[in-house]
């Protein structure tokens, strides 16, 4: 009779054939400017509870990836992903398998014309504002779910003998697996969690750049769908716009917009039982009454209007900044772009907009470039809250901050910071979103109509190269949580992790990293806890 640590490893081992088959192929490719590095990591993880107790965990993992870079002139992509299945010795807990991953990538079908476009994330999200906020998801872990979003779609962009035209068209699909909020503190009801939702997104323009006139000019119109599985909701944004840009100097321009915009979302009523209450279903989720009639949640139209300055001094520096009227109430939006060089760069981003969970997850991708870095959580493996690109940046602090099924009004500011010289490598991201989410107040989900959340996030990432076969990574984040709802604690989680990366022999790389991850529910409940790993990973 075989013991039962000689049946695991024989898992493992059957597991690591597997996908060594499976990832048998070259590492590279001949062009300098393609790198595809497939890998294989066999990792060994201890996690202790020191806030309840001495309880220690311990399991095993194999996991899979692939980074690669394609620069050319007909493709551009960015591709980070990675599978892991996690062994554990525990009888009361069951094996794991996450999927984690975010790739970009752009092909010109019609060089400098037409151009298709992807892109795909693979991560993990907090389920509901008023849970826990675990880091280190390790175990039967509550109010944390896996989230998928992708999207492709042509983009066009020519001249008309003096005339810029541009269109774009996107369809995306989002989804969310669970909808398991866990303990909730007490007198606090589980919200509705989005499940999936199909997106479309088009646009057109047309303009002239200031020269034969003294100004430029740009007339657009657009129009944006959601169709979300559940309670059957709807997102739907119709407009049309006029832009203006009048040179004032060298450097400087006012710009302006006016036009139309009309934004309707409905759902239907959840499905009721005898007394009238809502019906759930085994993930949690409301289940839709599918003869319910159409509830609007939010309908807005009317003029829309801004007026702004736009300063660039150079290439490398841009700054916009806009006042106006849209949704019903003033909009400030901006962005600031600094890149003095290829070792810095600096983002800022100040955002005001309405959209579903699925179709900000799209946007979202949409605005990342397609060369970026996305740094791991050494412990965990899975993605950390930011990707740091030449142009653009990406945060998803605000998309994933919960899963609630209800469209919103999105407002905040991230700012992103990246610094290399001379072995170093840095990068910082900061920001905050306030989210007011609209529901019928005849409907299942009323209790969230007019509900307000915010999110206060920092993320901090040094790393250094100590010689030509290793380095060091720290990362510090810290995250504050205000859910909105009456007598709800705020949540707080703050964290810190190192890892130790050293080349054994070509190919054969290992790592040592340990980290500590807290997080407090005022007045209810609070966690913190120690992580130490040992792996090895093997590039194909």
């Amino acid at each position: 009779m075989s013991s039962p640590g000689f049946s695991r490893l024989s898992e493992i081992g059957a597991f690591v054939l597997f996908l060594n088959a499976a990832l048998a192929q070259p590492a590279q490719a001949r062009d300098s400017n393609i790198e595809v590095t497939p890998y294989l990591e066999v990792q060994q993880v201890l996690v202790a509870d020191l806030k309840h107790g001495s309880d220690v965990l311990t399991y095993s993992t194999i996991a899979a990836g692939v980074e690669s870079s394609v620069q050319t002139r007909q493709a551009e992509a960015q591709v980070n992903i990675r599978y892991e299945r996690r062994f554990f010795y525990e009888d009361d807990i069951g094996d794991d398998d996450i999927l984690s991953g975010l790739a970009r990538g752009r092909v010109q079908v019609v060089p400098d014309v037409l151009a298709m476009e992807a892109g795909g994330i693979a991560t993990r999200s907090r389920v509901d504002l008023r849970g826990g906020a675990p880091t280190n998801i390790v175990g039967n872990i509550d109010n944390v779910t896996q989230v998928y979003s992708v999207y492709t779609g042509p983009s066009l962009a020519t001249n008309i003998g003096k005339l810029r035209v541009n269109a774009n068209y996107r369809i995306g699909y989002s989804k969310v697996e669970s909808g398991d909020s866990g303990t909730l503190p007490p007198g606090q009801s589980p919200i509705d969690i989005f499940d999936d939702s199909v997106s479309h997104s088009a646009s057109a323009a047309v303009g002239m750049r200031p020269g034969d006139l003294p100004f430029g000019w740009t007339a657009g119109a657009g129009y944006e769908r959601e169709d979300a599985g559940q309670l059957d909701q709807r997102f739907e944004g119709k407009y049309v716009h006029v832009d203006i840009t009048v040179p004032v100097a060298p450097t400087v321009a006012l710009v302006g917009s006016a036009g139309y915009e009309d934004i309707e979302i409905s759902e239907r009523d959840a499905l009721r039982d005898i007394n009238g209450d809502p019906v759930i279903d085994d993930d949690g989720r409301l289940v839709t009454d599918k003869t319910s009639p159409r509830l609007l949640s939010y309908d807005q139209d009317g003029l829309i209007w801004d007026a702004g300055v736009l300063w660039r001094p150079s290439r490398r520096t841009s700054l916009e900044a806009r006042i106006g009227r849209r949704y019903g109430s003033t909009t400030y939006t901006g962005n600031f772009s600094y890149r003095p060089n290829e070792n810095t760069s600096l983002n800022v981003l100040i955002y005001d907009t309405v959209s579903g969970f699925g179709n900000l997850l799209n946007d979202n991708l949409a605005l990342l470039g397609t060369s970026f870095t996305s740094d791991r959580n050494p412990l965990s493996g899975e993605l950390n809250g930011c990707a740091f690109g030449q142009t653009n940046s990406l945060c998803l602090n605000d998309a994933l901050q919960s899963a609630a099924s209800s469209a919103f009004r999105a407002r905040g500011v991230n700012a992103q910071y990246v610094y290399s010289y001379n072995g170093w490598n840095s990068a910082f991201a900061a920001g905050y979103s306030r989210r007011r989410f609209f529901a019928s107040q005849l409907g299942g989900v009323a209790i969230i109509d007019g509900l307000v959340d915010e999110n206060y996030y920092a993320n901090l990432s040094i790393g250094r190269q100590l010689d030509m076969r290793s380095n060091i990574v720290t990362n510090v984040y810290a995250n504050l949580l205000d859910s909105g709802f009456a007598d709800a604690a705020n949540v707080l989680a703050l964290g810190v992790n190192a890892a130790y990366h050293r080349q054994i022999i070509p190919r054969l790389n290992g790592t040592a990293a340990v980290g500590l991850d807290s997080y407090r529910q005022d007045g209810f409940y609070s966690d913190l806890t120690a992580s130490a790993l040992l792996g090895l990973q093997y590039e194909f």
